[in-house]
C-alpha cells in the first residue's frame, strides 16, 4: 500500500498526467514546482492574479490569506483567514485551506480539508482526505537524515531530507495527530486524534496507537 495506484484515484487531480509518470508518491515530491509552471499556463479557466499564481475565479480568497508563487488554487476552493501558502502548492476543487494553515510543497486533491491550524509540507493528500484541528505533517527527521519509508520488513530510501505523509484517497486524520516523516496512510483509514504515526499505515485501518491497528468492520 505505497504506490500511487494503490493510493488514490488520480481522476481528482490536475496532477493525474504527472503523477502517472511514478511509481512511488515521494518520487513527485521534487517536482511540484515545476509541475505548476508548467501546468499553469493551460489552464483556461483560470486567472493568474499575480505572478505564478492562478485561482479559479469560484474559489474564496480570503484578503487576509497569502498565495506564494508558484501555486493553484482550484474551483470552489476556500482559502480562509491567515492562511499561509508558501509556494508549491497545487490546490484542488472543492478545498478547504482554513485559518492559520500553512501549505508548502503539496498536492491537495479535490475535496481535501486542512481546515483549523495544520501544516502541511512535502506531502500529498489524496481525495477527499481530512486533517482534523491541529494536526501536522513533520516532514524532516531530528538527525536530519534523508527519510526512508518502512513497508512490512522492507525499507525504501527516499533520498530526501524533506519528506512529510502520504494520505490516500478518503483518510481521516483526528486533531492534534503529528504525521512524522515518512508516513503513509492507506486509502480509508482513520487516525485517532493526538495520534503520534509514523510508517505505513494499512487501508482500511483504524490507528489507535502503534501497538493498536485495526481493521475496519464493514456493517451488515
Amino acid at each position: 500500500m505505497i504506490t500511487i495506484t494503490e493510493l488514490f484515484d488520480l481522476e481528482h487531480t490536475l496532477a493525474k498526467k504527472y503523477l502517472s509518470g511514478f511509481t512511488y508518491p515521494w518520487q513527485a515530491l521534487a517536482g511540484i514546482h515545476d509541475l505548476i509552471l508548467n501546468l499553469g499556463p493551460t489552464l483556461k479557466d483560470y486567472q493568474e492574479i499575480e505572478s505564478q499564481v492562478w485561482v479559479h475565479p469560484s474559489a474564496k480568497i480570503a484578503p487576509t490569506a497569502y498565495l506564494g508563487a508558484p501555486c493553484i488554487i482550484g474551483p470552489d476552493t476556500e482559502v480562509r483567514h491567515c492562511a499561509f501558502i508558501r509556494g508549491n502548492a497545487l490546490v484542488g476543487a472543492h478545498c478547504v485551506v482554513g485559518n492559520s494553515v500553512e501549505l508548502k510543497n503539496v498536492i491537495l486533491f479535490d475535496h481535501v480539508q486542512t481546515p483549523h491550524y495544520n501544516y502541511v509540507g512535502d506531502s500529498i493528500l489524496g481525495y477527499k482526505s481530512h486533517m482534523g484541528a491541529g494536526s501536522i505533517t513533520s516532514n524532516v527527521k531530528s538527525d536530519k537524515s534523508l527519510v526512508v519509508v518502512k513497508s512490512q520488513g522492507k525499507e525504501y530510501p527516499t533520498g530526501l531530507k524533506k519528506m512529510g505523509a502520504i494520505l490516500g484517497d478518503h483518510v481521516e486524520v483526528g486533531c492534534n495527530s503529528v504525521l512524522n516523516p515518512g508516513t503513509i496512510v492507506g486509502p480509508d483509514s482513520m487516525i485517532y486524534p493526538v495520534s503520534c504515526v509514523r510508517g505505513v499505515i494499512p487501508s482500511d485501518s483504524i490507528y489507535k496507537d502503534k501497538n493498536h491497528i485495526l481493521k475496519k468492520t464493514k456493517a451488515a
